[in-house]
C-alpha cells in the first residue's frame, strides 16, 4: 500500500500512514498464529462464519474442481447458508481442525457488506473518516477490492416488503458487478485472514478491525456510490487517453 493517497500529504497522508499500520498489526497477528483469535473476534462481532476453500499450489483450489471459477473464495459445504454460526465452540473446532481453510461469512442475516474497488474505496473512506460518518470493519483484498461491513437490511415479516436492489450481489453475479457489489442475502464474502492463490501470497486483512459497531448501509451509501462512478470515470478516461486516433 502506498504511504499516502495519490501521492498526497497531510490529513490523506496521516490517514494512508494510519491504513498501513493497521495492515502491518493484521499481518503480524496472522504470522503469530492469530488466526484462530482474528476468527472469533469477528463471530464475536455477530458475523456468521462457515469452513472455506483455500489455495492449492499455483492458481489452483482446495476442492480439486477442474476449473474452479472462484478459486479458493468459496465454501466447503453447499450448506454454508445454514452451517454458518457464531458459536465459539464450534469455530474453534474447524479453526484447529482445518488450520489451512479460509472462511467465509455468510451477509444478509445480521450484516451486509459493501464491496467497492480498492481504490475509489480508499477515496470513499478518506471523505467518511473526514467527515465524521461512523464507519464500521472495513477489509482489503489484495486482488482489488475494499469491503465495508454494515449492518443488514433485515428480513421483513411480510416478504413483500423486501427491499430488492440493482446492487444485490450473489457469489453467481460477481462478474456483473465490477463497480459497487451489496452482498446481502444469499451472498458471502471472505472474512480475514485469508489467502488467495496465486504466486505473490495475495491476502485478505482487516483495515479496520469487528471491534468497530456496524453501521447502517446507507449512511455509507451516497460517498461509496459517488466514489465508484468518479473511479469509473477516471478509468474510462484512462482509455480514452490511451485509444490510438485514427486519422
Amino acid at each position: 500500500m502506498s504511504a499516502t493517497f495519490g501521492g498526497r500529504t497531510g490529513r490523506q497522508g496521516k490517514l494512508s500512514q494510519w491504513l498501513l499500520g493497521r495492515r502491518a498489526k493484521a499481518a503480524a497477528a496472522t504470522d503469530d498464529g492469530g488466526r484462530e483469535a482474528l476468527l472469533l473476534a469477528a463471530a464475536g462481532a455477530g458475523l456468521p462464519l462457515a469452513p472455506a476453500a483455500y489455495p492449492a499450489p499455483g492458481y489452483g483450489c482446495s476442492c480439486d474442481r477442474v476449473g474452479c471459477p472462484t478459486p479458493a473464495r468459496h465454501p466447503v459445504s453447499f450448506a454454508w447458508q445454514t452451517q454458518s454460526t457464531t458459536d465459539r465452540a464450534q469455530i474453534e473446532r474447524w479453526a484447529r481442525h482445518q488450520p489451512q481453510a479460509n472462511f467465509i461469512t455468510a451477509t444478509g442475516m445480521t450484516h451486509d457488506v459493501l464491496d467497492v474497488p480498492l481504490e475509489a474505496g480508499r477515496q470513499a473512506l478518506e471523505r467518511l473518516l473526514a467527515s465524521g460518518v461512523e464507519v464500521g470493519p472495513v477489509a482489503e483484498s489484495d486482488d482489488g477490492r475494499l469491503l465495508f461491513f454494515t449492518l443488514t437490511r433485515g428480513t421483513p415479516e411480510d416478504e413483500d416488503e423486501w427491499w430488492p436492489c440493482e446492487l444485490d450481489c450473489h457469489p453467481e453475479t460477481m462478474d456483473e458487478h465490477p463497480g459497487l457489489r451489496w452482498h446481502c442475502r444469499g451472498s458471502y464474502v471472505l472474512v480475514p485472514p485469508a489467502r488467495l492463490p496465486g504466486d505473490d501470497e495475495q491476502r485478505v486483512h482487516w483495515v479496520r478491525g469487528p471491534e468497530h459497531a456496524l453501521p447502517d448501509p446507507l449512511s455509507l451509501l451516497e460517498i461509496l456510490t459517488d466514489a465508484c462512478a468518479r473511479h469509473a470515470g477516471e478509468e474510462a478516461d484512462q482509455v480514452g487517453a490511451a485509444w490510438p486516433l485514427r486519422g
